[in-house]
């Protein structure tokens, strides 16, 4: 459960200091196959009221979080990539609910960035990657 640790603190600098170059790279490597998706769907979450707070998990094993949107064959990505946002993050207990306002503080504006819930191995973290420029 992340409640104030260093989890959170972290995104002052938006991503994870765990996450390393190699992996960051892969990272982007799948997310400029899907980013035009995510993006689309970061504007349906917030459009559709569900929440301001859009998460997309990226995974290498399937989790019991969020909603499937792409399996790794659907895209040839090396993620499955689920739509979810902050709220079930703080239902489920991942964020805890004394953290949601430090969250909001340090969220990126969905409209310019990503935010990726990476669970990778050992890893897993948030991810904030810019939406290409059009």
């Amino acid at each position: 459960m992340i409640n104030h640790s260093n989890e959170n603190t972290i995104m002052d600098d938006a991503n994870s200091p765990e996450l390393d170059k190699k992996q960051m790279g892969l990272v982007t490597e799948d997310f400029l196959k899907v980013c035009d998706h995510l993006k689309e769907g970061s504007y349906q979450i917030r459009s559709r009221k569900f929440s301001e707070y859009p998460v997309f998990v990226a995974t290498i094993a399937d989790v019991p979080l969020g909603n499937t949107l792409f399996f790794k064959d659907d895209l040839g990505t090396r993620y499955e990539y689920k739509a979810t946002f902050l709220e079930e993050f703080i239902e489920r207990g991942i964020v805890g609910a004394e953290s949601e306002a430090l969250f909001k503080e340090h969220f990126k504006n969905p409209e310019e960035y990503c935010c990726l819930f990476v669970m990778d191995g050992k890893f897993a973290g948030f991810v904030y990657i810019p939406f290409p420029e059009d």
